[in-house]
């Protein structure tokens, strides 16, 4: 069976203000409220998804250091060998009170200030779909995909 490849935005809530370490990143203050974050899993999907889900796992990645404080409450993405995180991330960006929290954060292997982008209140799947469309230029649907089990 070939594993399903692509791209995704984590929706993540904090409950209350904290401070973390980001790895080798620093020590950064998170506010209260919503957070996107976007990747790529050309590896497999589905086993990037519950890696990130899961609470029992070795921090690696910049965003595993915020998911231990917070939820993961929607999965935005699409199905696609396309590495579309970048094209999310500047989508992101461009939503109304949208601020990068951390820069550098997820974004170590690329030109984009941040894959992490804060926003007071709940985005709306719609309002990024319609950056998105503006941001690449054409037509890329992006859905709500169901969270996969984790252990």
């Amino acid at each position: 069976m070939k594993r399903q490849v692509g791209s995704y935005v984590l929706l993540i809530q904090l409950i209350g203000d904290t401070t973390i370490t980001v790895g080798k990143l620093g020590v950064f203050s998170f506010n209260r409220g919503y957070y996107l974050y976007s990747g790529s899993a050309l590896g497999g999907l589905s086993s990037r998804l519950i890696r990130h889900l899961s609470k029992e796992k070795k921090n690696h990645w910049h965003i595993d250091y915020l998911l231990m404080h917070s939820q993961v409450i929607d999965i935005w993405g699409i199905i696609s060998s396309e590495h579309l995180e970048c094209c999310f991330a500047q989508a992101s960006n461009v939503l109304p009170e949208s601020r990068i929290p951390v820069r550098g954060f997820g974004s170590s292997d690329c030109q984009c200030q941040s894959h992490l982008l804060f926003l007071p209140e709940r985005p709306l799947l719609a309002d990024f779909q319609s950056a998105l469309n503006r941001i690449s230029n054409r037509s890329i649907t992006v859905e709500s995909l169901s969270m996969p089990p984790v252990d």
